[in-house]
């Protein structure tokens, strides 16, 4: 049999429109067999890892993506370093946790999430990112269209789960209902990653019922990491750039000079 038909009923594509170059590295370097078999199945393993990836990141249903290598540490000093370089490892979706971002407009916790959501895409996870908006109108139109079960099943599926905006618009009790809902279906199974501009304090009045914000509060920060940004708008900092507003005071504790993670 050819080793090209070989390849094709293997299902080795990556390989096979690779092998030239492999053979010539290997033949350069003076590989022996199982020297050159490694590199032909890392070839293979590269070529999958990266489709997947791409598709992931397509599922994923990010509006932009955004790394952590992009963000501006030195502009959040009262971030802590070690919690994000923690937290992108990984671990927090292994164990099914939780991470919560609260912090005003504009200071970074959406490109925090979408982050983290990239990483968990790079390390293999299913992934889907959700304006709170978003998640209720899918949620009230599945309930209305008899479909909640199958919806419900939909948004466990995910490994990890990122909403984004909570709190900026306050619930009807029925969407708060349905939000404990999904949150119980998800609680111990899989990730959730939330942003929100408002302390827990005030979650009685996003969700419109103490005891039930009582009810989701407990279940989502029973494994979870908070991570509390304080600082001025990202969007802010561009206007005073550009000269369109004033400039701020930095007070002293933001003067200190921060290390960008490597």
């Amino acid at each position: 049999m050819q080793l090209d038909s070989l390849l094709e009923k293997l299902k080795m594509d990556h390989l096979s429109s690779r092998l030239d170059s492999v053979c010539e590295q290997a033949s350069k370097r003076d590989l022996d067999y199982k020297g050159f078999l490694a590199e032909a199945l890392s070839a293979e393993w590269s070529g999958r890892h990266g489709k997947g990836v791409e598709m992931r990141l397509s599922q994923a249903h990010f509006p932009v993506v955004k790394t952590l290598g992009q963000f501006d540490f030195g502009f959040q000093p009262s971030l802590d370093k070690k919690v994000l370089r923690e937290l992108s490892g990984m671990g927090f979706v292994e164990r099914s946790e939780n991470v919560i971002f609260l912090g005003p407009p504009g200071v970074g916790k959406s490109h925090l999430a979408i982050a983290l959501g990239v990483k968990a895409v790079e390390a293999g996870y299913r992934v889907l990112f959700l304006t709170l908006e978003e998640l209720l109108t899918r949620l009230m139109r599945a309930q209305s269209e008899n479909r909640l079960e199958r919806m419900l099943q939909q948004l466990v599926y995910p490994r990890l789960l990122i909403l984004d905006e909570i709190g900026y618009l306050p619930m009807s009790r029925e969407e708060a209902s349905l939000f404990f809902r999904l949150l119980c279906r998800r609680y111990e199974k899989a990730s959730l990653v939330l942003t929100s501009n408002k302390s827990f304090l005030d979650w009685g009045d996003i969700f419109g019922d103490q005891v039930l914000a009582t009810a989701i509060l407990d279940r989502l920060l029973h494994h979870a990491t908070t991570v509390n940004i304080k600082g001025e708008s990202y969007r802010l900092k561009e206007k005073r750039r550009a000269g369109l507003l004033e400039s701020r005071t930095v007070p002293p504790e933001e003067q200190e000079p921060l290390e960008v993670p490597t």
